[in-house]
């Protein structure tokens, strides 16, 4: 870091590697260079960004002189690209999730632990200053012990039989597209809010479309392809029932193919005395039930909990989304390389935590089982 500025690299151009370089900046850092999917590409978003170098490939990377490393590529190269960051000295925030296999998240996991840098996941739904209330407000001894943890994620950008993407094909992807890409967020949310952790799972995964064009298009794109079709093995769909290390009973129902829902992320808790709902799409509120009486909060910052007025940088009504919430997450990072102890900041421990959840996700799907997570 040179006269307190801030020095990254961000690896991977979609649009995901915008949101990383947007917040970056935000967080008064410096953008120095970016790896794309080739050299060409490397230069052309370069050019576009504004920012000087324009690297090959990962070998570039972490021998600049950089603080931290932003991994925002294809899910294989997390596990590559990050433990290569972390041998080098570089900090990394890595997009989840953490690998493609439950040995890869072990294994940067480890790395990361044995390095002492820090190293961040962006389950960024953490960091919606409702989502801190709700936290707060389950966790408060007045709320009740939850008896219930259950909701959904559900997202339609893969409706259309001819939409595709990287992240439909297991080498790129993974084993699990739906649940490993959105599912990881719901477990991850519904867990930190509640505190409990999620110990067994039995599953059912559906493929919808059994075959979508080889060639792929931006995620979450309207692109359509009429490429040659091929066989997909991903799941569209996923349902889980899982029970927690507390006897408390859940579930959670994730898709890419409902029409209408752009990224609905629904989680209710349902305690003993109140419940409670956070819809990622109506992220400035949170509902409480009561058994009298049901009460909308709204973000404010001047009311609730100390998290939720830290997270909210806008006045009430003027409505902060998805993006600000991501910035939170960064600014968070960032500050715990300058040695401050942000709360509820994801670390790898937390990507092998959701490999793990996956794990057995896809066991119980193939045995028709309860598994062990």
């Amino acid at each position: 870091m040179t006269n307190g500025v801030r020095k990254v690299a961000v690896l991977g151009a979609g649009m995901i590697g915008e949101v990383h370089r947007r917040a970056a900046v935000l967080a008064g850092a410096e953008v120095v260079g970016v790896l794309a999917s080739t050299p060409e590409r490397s230069r052309e978003v370069a050019a576009q960004w504004g920012v000087a170098k324009a690297y090959a490939d990962i070998d570039e990377v972490v021998a600049d002189d950089l603080d931290v490393v932003h991994i925002c590529t294809p899910n294989a190269s997390h596990v590559p690209y990050a433990v290569a960051a972390l041998e080098a000295g570089k900090h990394v925030i890595c997009e989840k999730p953490l690998g493609v296999s439950l040995d890869d998240a072990r294994h940067a996991a480890e790395v990361a632990e044995r390095t002492g840098l820090v190293n961040t996941m962006p389950f960024a739904y953490r960091f919606h200053p409702m989502a801190r209330e709700m936290r707060a407000r389950v966790q408060d001894g007045s709320f009740g012990a939850p008896n219930l943890i259950h909701g959904s994620y559900l997202q339609d950008w893969l409706l259309d039989p001819r939409a595709s993407s990287w992240r439909v094909d297991p080498q790129a992807g993974g084993p699990s597209r739906a649940f490993g890409d959105i599912g990881s967020h719901w477990c991850d949310l519904a867990e930190w809010v509640t505190g409990e952790r999620i110990v067994e799972v039995v599953a059912d995964t559906s493929i919808a479309i059994k075959q979508r064009p080889a060639a792929t298009a931006a995620s979450f794109s309207a692109a359509a392809s009429d490429a040659p079709l091929a066989d997909v093995t991903t799941e569209d769909s996923a349902l889980i029932l899982f029970r927690t290390d507390r006897g408390t009973s859940g579930s959670a129902v994730i898709s890419q193919l409902s029409a209408g829902r752009k990224n609905r992320l629904w989680l209710e808790v349902d305690g003993a005395q109140h419940s409670a709902v956070f819809d990622q799409e109506h992220a400035e509120e949170l509902w409480i039930g009561g058994e009298d009486q049901s009460l909308l909060l709204v973000r404010d910052p001047n009311h609730g909990g100390s998290e939720q007025r830290r997270l909210s940088h806008l006045p009430a009504g003027h409505a902060q989304g998805y993006a600000q919430c991501f910035e939170n997450f960064v600014a968070d990072t960032y500050a715990a390389i300058d040695g401050n102890t942000p709360e509820g900041l994801p670390t790898f421990a937390d990507g092998l935590r959701a490999a793990e959840i996956c794990d057995a996700m896809l066991r119980s799907a193939e045995s028709r089982k309860w598994e062990t997570v």
